[in-house]
C-alpha cells in the first residue's frame, strides 16, 4: 500500500489524525523535499522533528529520488506499507499525480490523505476562492533564460476580472549547468523566490510586452510563510510591495482582479497604508 499524505502548511502538528495514523502504521516513510517546505525546513533538525512525532525514521526524497528513482519507492510499496509525505496537499504538484498513476499501473493500492494547501489557504486575505483564474508559476530569470509564458494567463485572468495566484520558484538541489556538461552533478545552493523578486520580474515582462496586463499600480497581496504562526500578509500596489520585507520563505503573490465590497473590507486589514 502506498499512502500519500498531505502535511499541511505550518509545522509537524498540521498533519491530520487520519494522516498520522497512516504514517505510524507504515514500514517506510518518505518526505518530499522540493516542491515546498514546512516552517522549520527539512534540515537534519527538521527531519528529527518529524521523526519524534511519528516514532520512525523519515527518508528525505529530493527531486532526483521522486522523478528518477521512483521505482525504489514503488517497489517498497508493492511489498509493504509506505508513506509518501507532501507539504500542503498531495496533488499540489504534478509529480505526485505521476507517482499515483505509476503505482496504480503496477497494481499497488493507493490511499490519499488530503490537507490544506496554498491553493485554498490564500483565502485568508479575503479574496474569494471562486473569483480566481488560472494559477501561474514565476520562475527565476537567468542571464540567458527569461520566460514570460505566464503573462498571457495573467492578462486573460485580469480581462475576466479574476484574481491570479502566482506560485514563486523554489530551487532545491538543482544541478549547475557546468556540472551537467561535465557529467558529474554539483548542486546550486537552495533558493526561494521572494515577493520582491517576483514583482521585479513581472514588471520587467510588462515593460517588454507593453500590453498593459498590469502595472506598478496594480493591487496585489503578498504572502510569506502561509499557515505558520508568523505568517505575513500585506496588500498594496506592486510598487508598494516591492519594498516590503516579507522575511523568510516561502512566499507567494496574488494579483488582484475585480473585487467585491466584502473582499475590499477584508483587504483593508492587510493594506500597507
Amino acid at each position: 500500500m502506498l499512502y500519500i499524505v498531505g502535511l499541511g502548511l505550518g509545522n509537524e502538528k498540521d498533519i491530520t489524525l487520519r494522516g498520522l495514523e497512516a504514517v505510524q502504521q507504515c514500514d517506510k516513510i518518505f518526505v518530499e523535499a522540493y516542491t515546498s517546505l514546512l516552517s522549520f525546513g527539512l534540515s537534519s533538525h527538521g527531519l528529527i522533528t518529524l521523526e519524534k512525532l511519528y516514532g520512525k525514521p523519515v527518508i528525505l526524497a529530493d527531486r532526483e529520488t521522486v522523478e528518477e528513482k521512483a521505482d525504489d519507492i514503488l517497489s517498497a510499496a508493492a511489498d509493504s506499507d509506505v508513506a509518501f509525505l507532501v507539504v500542503g496537499d498531495p496533488f499540489g504538484a504534478t509529480t505526485h499525480t505521476d507517482l499515483v498513476v505509476r503505482a496504480k499501473k503496477l497494481g499497488i493500492d493507493v490511499k490519499v490523505v488530503h490537507n490544506a494547501s496554498v491553493m485554498n489557504a490564500v483565502g485568508v486575505c479575503g479574496l474569494q476562492l471562486y473569483h480566481y483564474g488560472e494559477t501561474v508559476s514565476i520562475p527565476f530569470f537567468t542571464d540567458t533564460w527569461r520566460p514570460d509564458s505566464f503573462y498571457e494567463k495573467i492578462q486573460k485572468n485580469r480581462g475576466l476580472g479574476l484574481h491570479t495566484l502566482c506560485l514563486l520558484d523554489i530551487r532545491v538541489k538543482e544541478p549547475t549547468l557546468e556540472s551537467l556538461c561535465r557529467g558529474k552533478k554539483q548542486y546550486e545552493p537552495p533558493r526561494y523566490m521572494s515577493v520582491n523578486t517576483a514583482i521585479e520580474q513581472l514588471l520587467e515582462v510588462e515593460q517588454n510586452r507593453g500590453e498593459s496586463a498590469y502595472s506598478e499600480d496594480t493591487m496585489c497581496v503578498g504572502f510569506a510563510r502561509l499557515g505558520s504562526e508568523d505568517q505575513k500578509i500585506v496588500a498594496g500596489t506592486m510598487r508598494q510591495l516591492e519594498s516590503v520585507d516579507f522575511g523568510a520563505p516561502l512566499h507567494c503573490l496574488v494579483i488582484v482582479g475585480k473585487t467585491h465590497p466584502v473582499e475590499e473590507e477584508m483587504l483593508d486589514f492587510y493594506r500597507t497604508v
